[in-house]
């Protein structure tokens, strides 16, 4: 009889044990489809910057992205927003990225040191 109760508790325990590990897998599986879809966005991201830009341009916003990655965020953000309402005619090549860098960077502040 007492080996009946220690078997039953060793399978109840071990149930236990099972139930906990099991919300483990499943937020290890949401993790990576969440994963999944953010790899999924950006090389949809990355498609749409390489039809819309030149690769001088892409080259360029590549060196931003090393100095200031969210100028170039915001940059990527606005060009993706202009292309997908049709506003955008023709490839953006680096001049006119480089406008577009121009008003969105934040002023530069300049620095007077007057000796006395």
């Amino acid at each position: 009889m007492p080996d009946a109760e220690l078997e039953e508790l060793r399978r109840r325990r071990l149930q236990q044990l099972q139930e906990m590990q099991a919300p483990d897998l499943g937020a290890a599986q949401a993790y990576s489809q969440q994963e999944a879809e953010m790899q999924r966005r950006e090389s949809e991201r990355a498609e749409v910057l390489r039809r819309i830009l030149t690769p001088e341009a892409r080259e360029r916003l590549g060196r931003i992205r090393l100095a200031k990655p969210e100028v170039a965020n915001s940059v990527e953000q606005q060009l993706i927003s202009l292309a997908s309402t049709g506003r955008l005619q023709r490839q953006v090549d680096d001049t006119t990225l480089r406008a577009l860098l121009e008003r969105v960077s934040p002023e530069r502040r300049e620095i007077k040191i007057t000796r006395r």
